[in-house]
């Protein structure tokens, strides 16, 4: 099990990593669950997230405080909303799949809003 929770976890380490580039792919709750994979599989591993001085810092910050950084929920929410902008007015065609994106930019944007301001 521990080397089934080890490569789930480097799995979700990928996923979190590129989410940090790419906007609608969440990095936070991927590096939230690497940790507790790691957490189950070595310890190694998990201080080596832990103590990492990008990724580890995602973690302890979203752990201890539940809040998002300020400059992370603007660029979040800009790309967003850039984006699925740029779906709704260049790549949809259909009326029904426009709205299904402005309807999703919304709703992301209320998930991050909503979650405290780190200082």
């Amino acid at each position: 099990m521990r080397i089934i929770f080890a490569i789930l976890g480097s799995i979700s380490l990928v996923l979190g990593i590129i989410g940090i580039f790419v906007p609608m792919l969440p990095t936070t709750p991927f590096l939230l669950l690497t940790a507790a994979l790691y957490f189950r599989s070595s310890p190694k591993l998990y201080n080596w997230l832990m103590s990492h001085p990008r990724l580890g810092t995602y973690i302890r910050n979203f752990r201890e405080n539940k809040a998002i950084p300020l400059r992370v929920k603007i660029v979040s929410v800009t790309l967003v909303w850039a984006t699925l902008l740029y779906c709704t007015f260049c790549i949809a065609q259909e009326l029904w799949l426009k709205a299904l994106f402005l309807l999703l930019a919304t709703g992301i944007t209320i998930h991050i809003l909503h979650f405290k301001t780190l200082k």
